[in-house]
């Protein structure tokens, strides 16, 4: 799997995605209804549009410290994470991963796990000693996969976009040695 940010010029505003990454992402958020229903990020789950996943990235990156991160396997779009660097809310010292998205015709293959490694470590190498993030509570799916990697409930809350309830979860990075953990599956 390789894993890049989405270009510095996608980040520009008024940048447009090119198409082609456009048509990839969109794809990937809509084979994701079951989510989608649970998040009512969009108003049709079943009928999401190359606009709405663009203006969903670019409310995203309109956080200073904000990256979206694109994961590939075999030339394919298999993946999409999004991370802060700081959280909107000063009194969070953590950075945070705001979504991690696997298309849903990959799942179960590790590209989850491996991309989540990948952004623990990123945090990891800059000295941050703890990564968060929020799951909604409808979501249990996504609670289960999050606490098997060890992150830990530490607050529930609802999330500052739209007042839904929160699981919110941390995990400590400080003395973990990415060679010791093993090999992703």
């Amino acid at each position: 799997m390789i894993v890049e940010a989405l270009a510095p010029k996608a980040r520009e505003d008024g940048a447009a995605l090119p198409g082609p990454l456009l048509t990839e992402l969109t794809a990937l958020y809509a084979s994701n209804e079951e989510f989608q229903q649970l998040s009512g990020d969009f108003p049709d789950p079943s009928d999401i549009r190359p606009e709405q996943v663009a203006a969903a990235l670019a409310d995203e990156l309109a956080q200073p410290t904000a990256e979206v991160l694109l994961a590939r396997s075999e030339g394919r779009l298999v993946a999409v994470a999004v991370t802060l660097g700081r959280h909107p809310d000063p009194a969070e010292p953590d950075p945070w991963l705001g979504l991690l998205m696997v298309h849903a015709d990959e799942r179960r293959a590790g590209h989850g796990r491996r991309l989540a490694s990948y952004v623990e470590d990123r945090f990891r190498a800059e000295g941050r000693t703890g990564l968060r993030l929020a799951v909604l509570e409808n979501n249990p799916k996504a609670l289960a996969f999050w606490t098997s990697l060890g992150y830990e409930e530490t607050a529930r809350r609802p999330d500052l976009a739209h007042g839904r309830p929160c699981v919110v979860l941390r995990k400590s990075l400080a003395g973990q040695d990415p060679a010791a953990q093993g090999p992703a599956d």
